[in-house]
């Protein structure tokens, strides 16, 4: 590291950023591109850390990171449609003028991204942010696991399906294909393979034979003959989860739990 105790500092800071999707990029803070690990990380000078927090004990490590939107790759749009919640990012630093020799200096998740009229504030949270969450689950007469998960257990091989969009009216998407069951993808995901919305995941509320109606508008517009992938859902209830998927053995929940107005009850 004797690179870095030079009177003349050779330093340039670089971020390594990995969609879910599998697209990644890289970004410099340096005046020129560098090309880092086979990777080109293209000079964002308007790119700033904060103080990167790390400590010995269980607190999350957390830093934030300011840009301008001023580079292609990354776009406010983008950002409010999500494409970049959960992306994994790697800071480190270089010697620019041997890129050979590097420093990690932090890596974790996008969290919360903020706009602004100058730019935008994405946080990074660090593996122990994980510690942040409830240990204990609380009771609910709905199911808390997650149709085909670990503890649900349903096969989800036979319950996705590839579609193509036929027409977008707002929340309203209409495919070319039939529910296989009333509301089958109500509470599901859509998943769009092509066009502007590519990479993103929209979740439904309903769905009523051909037509789904998503939670949220699409980020942005949809195009005709575009393929996405219904993916079926659950409104967490024992009576659906075993009539429908015959496995009310892993409900994870407690219909019969008398509630907390149990208190309030008189006899009769």
């Amino acid at each position: 590291m004797t690179w870095l105790s030079a009177e003349l500092t050779t330093i340039a800071l670089c971020w390594r950023i990995e969609r879910r999707d599998g697209v990644a990029i890289g970004l410099t803070a340096h005046d020129r591109d560098l090309v880092v690990d086979g990777l080109v990380h293209r000079a964002a000078p308007g790119m700033t850390p904060s103080a990167i927090q790390r400590s010995g004990g269980l607190e999350a490590d957390t830093m934030d990171v300011a840009g301008a939107l001023t580079s292609g790759a990354i776009g406010e749009a983008d950002l409010l449609a999500g494409r970049w919640d959960g992306a994994r990012v790697a800071v480190f630093a270089v010697d620019w003028t041997d890129v050979g020799n590097r420093v990690d200096l932090g890596e974790g998740t996008i969290g919360a991204v903020e706009l602004t009229e100058a730019g935008f504030t994405a946080e990074l949270q660090g593996a122990s942010a994980a510690l942040d969450r409830a240990v204990v689950e609380e009771t609910s007469p709905e199911c808390r696991a997650s149709l085909g998960d670990r503890r649900c257990r349903v096969a989800m091989a036979g319950r996705r399906r590839f579609v193509r969009v036929l027409a977008c009216d707002g929340r309203a998407v209409t495919v070319d294909a039939v529910e296989p069951v009333a509301d089958a993808y109500g509470g599901g995901l859509l998943r769009w393979f092509g066009g502007a919305n590519g990479g993103l995941e929209s979740g439904i509320a309903r769905s009523d034979g051909a037509v789904v109606t998503l939670r949220a508008a699409p980020g942005f517009v949809v195009a005709a003959g575009v393929l996405a992938e219904l993916v079926e859902g659950c409104d967490k209830s024992l009576a659906t989860c075993g009539a429908r998927f015959g496995n009310a053995v892993n409900f994870r929940g407690e219909p019969y739990l008398p509630g907390i107005d149990l208190l309030t009850r008189y006899p009769g």
